[in-house]
């Protein structure tokens, strides 16, 4: 159902802020209220129209009747009725402030007035839920109908849902209890999950104290939230009391976008980024418990499970048992797939346009160097790797070209961050990554035909439970900028990667605010002329988040851009995937390596790529050969 382009049923809770009659019959109090609710991010604001004259009779009217509580209501909607010509320019308002308007017709002359004003769609009360006669007009508008089923029985419920079946009108029903306040023992939650086997799309039209049920609603399968909304609750008027205050609203608003989110996938549960480290850094693998030589049959006693989870999985250990062993094993050495499989993947000689490589340690260039051929190094630097004397590793110059990545973790669990607003963090940042543009140059010696090694920083920018606004972010830009003035940069290029808009440092998620948006990313690249480091899988998880073009994102930054970090990605945080194994289409991404980045190098960035002997590289090289060609 689709309601001013907003897909009620699709990822977010779609919001109704009821305003009613809790203006009390005060124009501007209404347009107060209307600017109120589109601070706090509710999708429409809903009034209520009446022509008093049909819906109640004459001898109501006439105050003949001896029901005090209907002569109490009438003297109240008198008094609290907005005229047509409010409606129409309250209506105007809500189009110009890009808030949907929408309004209850209590009746027939009510309704073809909304009509002449075209509404988004009707809502239905309760009390005019089995109202067939009403439901029957409005339904000639073929426009959405929601309708509360306040005071309805099963009964009535079936009997209306399948009439608006036949007439091929979308609709949805609202789960409601017609009290103000509604007592928490009356209200049935549960039966929510009945009401979706009436209609596809159910929600929850709330009248009790607080917010908590509403925001349980969502979690037992809301798509749309009503509230009341008033400016203060001991105001005259029924609804008063069974409404939200703004501060109440805004914190119900808050909860339900972050239950949208948190509410995720029925039907397929995935493995976070966060957890995938959490799972390597705390899980047990299958490791051997003694040398072992090649050729051997592996029994039960070779094995042990041992932390990191780097390896097979302890669920596999009896499918290696009486496997003869392909390689020689040192105790503590781990098992891998291939080891059940007895198929290695190995390095090829691939053949790309541009120049590539792959990430290395210190430890392992020497493994790596003998089994492949790259056209460079990508040295990725732990703040461990910083303290070693590179002579020790290095006994010849090479060939080939190098790049570093420098540590986005220092010790004392400082996080590089060279725009904080914080001093101390600040300063340490600056300290250390001049120190990895010293190692960069002593590394330099080692590979003498690189010319202005290139450094890879994540610069920082982050926050921990929200987002900067646009003032904080220029000012964590302009310090990045005062940090990156202040390094001596001779002989090498500082690189920043473009981010991922919720990274996860020490297994947990962050916000990042820096380099994530293409516009920024020009911007400031263009004035203070620098070049970046393109992270496909962070881009495109960006490009998800806010909802952009990755390609046209891509396009954007290219001439920035001199190197690529090649991986696949899923959603919002779902990076460093086997290209093919996520959602980025490397087709097309393989036109834009021939036209826009042809001076670009890059490397594979696979999650965990580097066991088992790059396996995870060669994997994905073979695939971008014939993406990249």
């Amino acid at each position: 159902m689709i309601i001013d382009n907003f897909k009620i049923g699709k990822k977010s809770t779609y919001i109704i802020a009821e305003i009613g009659n809790n203006h009390n019959g005060d124009f501007d109090r209404a347009i107060q209220m209307i600017d109120d609710l589109i601070s706090i991010d509710v999708n429409a604001v809903k009034f209520q129209k009446r022509d008093l004259s049909s819906v109640y009779t004459k001898k109501s009217l006439s105050r003949a009747s001896q029901d005090l509580n209907v002569e109490y209501t009438l003297d109240l909607l008198r008094k609290f009725e907005l005229s047509k010509n409010q409606h129409q320019k309250i209506k105007k308002y809500c189009l110009q402030k890009n808030i949907t308007y929408l309004c209850t017709p209590w009746d027939i002359d009510s309704f073809n007035f909304l009509e002449k004003i075209n509404v988004a769609a009707y809502k239905i009360s309760s009390a005019d839920f089995t109202n067939i006669f009403l439901i029957e007009n409005v339904i000639k508008s073929r426009k959405p109908i929601i309708l509360s089923t306040g005071m309805a029985t099963e009964v009535e419920i079936k009997l209306i849902t399948n009439f608006l079946k036949k007439k091929k009108i979308d609709f949805a029903l609202l789960h409601c209890n017609s009290t103000y306040p509604a007592p928490l023992n009356d209200i049935n939650l549960k039966w929510i999950k009945k009401l979706k086997t009436f209609s596809e799309i159910v929600g929850y039209s709330g009248h009790e104290r607080g917010v908590y049920v509403s925001l349980a609603a969502v979690g037992v399968g809301a798509s749309i939230i009503e509230r009341h909304f008033t400016l203060d609750r001991n105001m005259e008027g029924p609804d008063h009391s069974a409404s939200l205050e703004l501060e109440n609203f805004k914190s119900m608003v808050k909860g339900i976008r972050e239950i949208d989110v948190a509410l995720g996938n029925e039907n397929k549960k995935y493995i976070s980024q966060g957890e995938m480290i959490n799972k390597e850094n705390l899980s047990k693998s299958i490791v051997a418990k003694k040398d072992l030589k090649k050729g051997d049959f592996i029994k039960m006693e070779d094995l042990d499970f041992k932390s990191p989870g780097q390896g097979l999985p302890v669920y596999e250990y009896k499918k290696l048992i009486g496997k003869k062993i392909s390689r020689d094993m040192n105790k503590d050495d781990f098992f891998y797939k291939s080891d059940i499989l007895r198929k290695k993947i190995k390095p090829e000689n691939y053949n790309f346009n541009n120049k590539w490589g792959i990430p290395v340690r210190y430890h392992d260039i020497n493994f790596f160097s003998k089994i492949s051929k790259p056209d460079l190094w990508e040295f990725h630097l732990s703040y461990s790797d910083m303290k070693i004397d590179i002579n020790t590793i290095f006994k010849k110059k090479w060939d080939t070209h190098f790049l570093v990545h420098a540590p986005e973790l220092f010790e004392e669990s400082l996080l590089m961050d060279l725009a904080s607003t914080d001093d101390v963090i600040r300063e340490k940042s600056i300290n250390e990554t001049q120190r990895v543009i010293e190692i960069t140059r002593e590394l330099n010696y080692y590979f003498p035909n690189t010319i202005s090694p290139k450094i890879i920083c994540n610069i920082g920018g982050y926050s921990m439970d929200k987002n900067f606004s646009l003032s904080e972010k220029r000012q964590r830009y302009e310090l990045f900028i005062d940090s990156y003035n202040l390094l001596d940069k001779k002989n090498v290029e500082i690189l920043p990667q473009t981010m991922a808009p919720f990274p996860w440092h020490f297994g947990g998620q962050r916000y990042q605010n820096l380099f994530v948006i293409d516009d920024e990313i020009d911007f400031y690249c263009s004035k203070f002329n620098l070049n970046i480091c393109l992270d496909i899988s962070h881009s495109w998880l960006a490009c998800n988040h806010l909802n952009k073009d990755f390609y046209k994102f891509c396009k954007k930054i290219s001439r920035y851009t001199k190197h690529i970090h090649v991986g696949d990605a899923f959603g919002t945080n779902g990076e460093g995937l086997q290209i093919d194994n996520g959602e980025i289409d490397f087709m097309k991404l393989g036109k834009l390596m021939n036209t826009d980045f042809k001076k670009a190098t890059f490397i594979p960035e696979i999650w965990q790529g580097h066991k088992n002997g790059g396996e995870g590289f060669w994997i994905a090289l073979k695939k971008l050969e014939k993406y990249f060609k």
